[in-house]
């Protein structure tokens, strides 16, 4: 069983870009008309911040989104020495952090951000404290994460077992409601379409849980070929002073 939260793991897959911006196509529209992310960033701009802290920010691509939507001050961090340097390439104001033990202070941003990344996160629970510590009074998390059946069709192509995602749509709002007064969830399903076998093979080479089954796809499958696409974006509010 693969665990999303192994930090060896998670540091070799993040060490470089090139297999998460494939897989980031389950969630930005790539294969599928829906863009996940905008519904982060009306999230982020309905609290109107001045501030903003994205943790795990990949490439720096939703930290621009925001920063563009809102007129914010975006400050991201992650773990990986390369997302760090594509997200300054960017223009975005990043650094290396672990969300476990955020270098700031507290109540410090209005916004906190963390997307498709709690699930990779051992200590989850320190995690969530220390997104609350640094927000504000009043402040608000936009966290997004997959449904358990993400990619049911998918999994089940390949046989690599159903999901082992820790923070997911069932189990993220227990986790947030003993940090935050107030949990709400928007969730976003549809379908991610692949044209053929070879795309098919390609997105089942990037994942982290299915690419150990790769040699499990059959030779002839469907074509085009879909897979029910279930994220979801927590809206976390933390208690006013």
């Amino acid at each position: 069983m693969t665990r999303l939260d192994d930090p060896e793991l998670v540091a070799r897959e993040y060490a470089d870009e090139k297999r998460l911006r494939r897989r980031a196509s389950a969630y930005t529209g790539t294969g599928t008309a829906i863009d996940a992310r905008d519904a982060i960033v009306a999230a982020v701009a309905a609290a109107a911040p001045s501030t903003v802290l994205e943790v795990g920010c990949g490439w720096g691509a939703l930290s621009q989104m925001i920063a563009g939507a809102t007129g914010a001050r975006v400050t991201a961090t992650d773990l990986s020495p390369r997302m760090v340097e594509l997200a300054r390439e960017a223009g975005i104001a990043a650094e290396l952090a672990d969300v476990q033990a955020l270098p700031f202070g507290d109540a410090t941003f209005d916004v906190a951000v963390a997307a498709w990344m709690l699930y990779h996160v051992p200590d989850r629970e320190r995690a969530v404290a220390e997104l609350a510590r640094v927000l504000k009074p009043g402040g608000r998390l936009v966290a997004s994460t997959n449904s358990q059946l993400h990619l049911h069709e998918l999994r089940e192509l390949v046989g690599s077992g159903p999901s082992t995602i820790a923070f997911s749509r069932e189990s993220g709002g227990e986790l947030l409601a003993r940090h935050f007064t107030r949990v709400e969830r928007e969730d976003i399903n549809g379908v991610l379409l692949f044209v053929d076998r070879a795309e098919v093979q390609e997105y089942v080479l990037a994942s982290i849980s299915m690419s150990p089954f790769a040699a499990n796809l059959p030779a002839e499958i469907d074509e085009p070929f879909t897979a029910r696409r279930a994220n979801s974006i927590f809206v976390a509010e933390k208690a006013a002073a």
